[in-house]
């Protein structure tokens, strides 16, 4: 589950430079990567390499939801940008 979290969390960052759909998987497989990470650091049981894969998976995974929506405001501010423009 640790690599699927970090494998999850690498996808986010990479999907937020891709093109027209690569801004909303970014933002999903980011909440999955976070999920997945927040689920292998809960748990006590693990040695300690595995709860800190978890903790690097959130953070990646929350970056990647941050690219994510900074690429969805950035379009709709130049959405609204041409809609002024225009008569």
């Amino acid at each position: 589950m640790g690599r699927l979290a970090l494998a999850l969390a690498c996808a986010a960052l990479v999907a937020a430079g891709l093109p027209a759909p690569g801004l909303y998987l970014a933002i999903g497989l980011g909440l999955a990567a976070i999920g997945c990470g927040l689920q292998r650091f809960g748990r006590r049981d693990l040695p300690g390499a595995a709860r800190i894969a978890g903790a690097a998976a959130m953070t990646l995974g929350t970056l990647g939801v941050l690219l994510g929506v900074a690429r969805v405001v950035m379009v709709l501010a130049a959405i609204a940008k041409i809609d002024r423009l225009l008569p």
